[in-house]
């Protein structure tokens, strides 16, 4: 049997503001000390997946890089480069087409989100062993979750018999009111839809061709109009944007009637807030889950998650059930009833254009990261890193002059035409409109302060004149 590890990686996390942005989302958070990401292509690979497809947007292609480069033993990748988001059923059908291609239509497809939260790998793999031989059978396979409250924040599954190890899904029902909820609940019969799924690829594309006509020819379209370069597809933004905006349970698995729940024997999340991130950590004496240094003093419940570039106390006083999220550029402090309502926050901050919804307080690049340090009128600070081997762009500012001291490592700096090897504790000056280059030549990760001075020093003011990244 050939199995596929399929990941989506396209979820914003918009309630996990202000550590999950558009430009570093949910996926890309660090949980038990690895990503989300990693841990789902983890799960693949432990399931004895031998490919890995990654459905993501375009802008996190280097995010993605950079989680399968850190992996001791990264699977052979082909990344699906969205240029915007359409939803679960196009990315599905892409990868379903892309796989009959790539490999066979009667590889079983292992589809997983890239945001979810499975502590226990070894119970995940009994279930999905279960789900690959309905799958092998032709079958559309469910992982559902077993409720443990009446949430109303799941879509819910019900089934026809639920003493069978395999189940058949009788109908899906939308998030429910409290009520509703509570009525599932009681009856047995109802598991909370995970978002995880399983079958050949020719049995998924067999049902959008019966169900969803119209999100299968799109994908086609899509792929043949797509670019392929070493591991990655780039689609045509505009034969992409044909494609419906549309779930998978909408398009096909609601209609479909081979559609089979493998109740997980697993614990799950999918961190969809702050409680549930607070949830899946191991809690204090007193109910707290936050970092070791924090100053707790009559604290009951309540989540900490500090994020700085240098040393920084936080101290909580009285206070009980409460979420704080303290980063460089932004602070939250919620109580945990109310934590869904981050994405008001969000919605307000994006009205304003704010900054703090897309980029994040370390920004990543292809060659390494940046983070702003301080910013008044006619000067920003920030601290640069670059990693070994790799360069920014040849460029030059119309608005700014820059000023670089290399604080670790070991650099080339080109100015006009000519090169300089700068060492820590050196400096060098880059007037307003030269050309400038920054690379890193030494075996370590190149760090240095960077002070900009100038009337605007907003990053659009960059002029590419050559890059390794293609972003010319």
């Amino acid at each position: 049997m050939r199995l596929l590890s399929v990941v989506l990686s396209g979820g914003a996390g918009s309630r996990l503001w202000p550590l999950s942005r558009q430009a570093y989302p949910k996926p890309f958070m660090k949980l038990g000390g690895a990503t989300l990401l990693q841990q789902a292509i983890e799960r693949g690979q432990a399931c004895g997946t031998g490919k890995l497809m990654v459905v993501t947007n375009k802008d996190h292609l280097f995010l993605t890089k950079d989680v399968l480069r850190q992996m001791s033993d990264p699977p052979d990748t082909t990344l699906l480069l969205e240029p915007k988001g359409r939803n679960t059923a196009p990315a599905i059908a892409l990868a379903a087409l892309q796989c009959k291609t790539q490999f066979s239509g009667d590889t079983v497809m292992l589809v997983l989100s890239a945001d979810h939260l499975v502590p226990d790998v070894e119970a995940f793999v009994a279930s999905a062993s279960q789900a690959f031989r309905l799958a092998e059978a032709g079958n559309l396979v469910l992982f559902g979750i077993s409720p443990t409250s009446p949430d109303t924040g799941f879509g819910y599954v019900e089934v026809e018999n639920v003493s069978r190890q395999s189940q058949r899904v009788k109908r899906f029902v939308e998030k429910p009111d409290l009520e509703t909820a509570q009525e599932y609940l009681a009856t047995g019969r109802y598991y909370w839809n995970s978002g995880m799924f399983c079958f050949t690829a020719d049995a998924i594309i067999g049902a959008f061709e019966r169900y969803a006509p119209e999100v299968l020819s799109a994908a086609r379209h899509a792929l043949a109009s797509a670019k392929t370069i070493e591991d990655t597809m780039q689609f045509d933004m505009h034969a992409f944007g044909l494609q419906p905006d549309i779930s998978i349970d909408y398009a096909v698995m609601e209609r479909a009637d081979n559609v089979h729940v493998v109740p997980a024997k697993f614990g799950w999340s999918d961190v969809g807030s702050w409680p549930s991130v607070a949830k899946a950590q191991t809690p204090d004496a007193s109910g707290n889950t936050m970092p070791a240094d924090v100053v707790a003093i009559d604290t009951t419940g309540t989540h900490v998650h500090v994020q700085s570039h240098g040393p920084k106390v936080v101290a909580t006083i009285g206070v009980s059930d409460l979420v704080i999220v303290d980063t460089p550029d932004a602070l939250l402090v919620a109580h945990k009833d109310s934590a869904q309502q981050v994405k008001k926050v969000v919605d307000m901050l994006k009205a304003r254009r704010h900054e703090t919804v897309n980029l994040p307080a370390v920004v990543h690049r292809p060659w390494g990261t940046y983070a702003s340090l301080k910013e008044e009128d006619g000067y920003k600070v920030k601290r640069i890193t670059v990693r070994p081997g790799a360069s920014l762009s040849l460029q030059y500012h119309h608005q700014r002059a820059e000023h670089w001291v290399v604080v670790k490592g070991t650099a080339i700096v080109q100015v006009g035409d000519v090169e300089h090897k700068t060492m820590p504790g050196e400096y060098r000056y880059i007037p307003l409109g030269e050309t400038h280059r920054l690379t890193n030549v030494g075996d370590d990760e190149l760090v240095l302060v960077e002070v900009q001075c100038g009337s605007y020093l907003g990053e659009d003011d960059i002029v590419r004149l050559a890059d390794t990244y293609g972003r010319v």
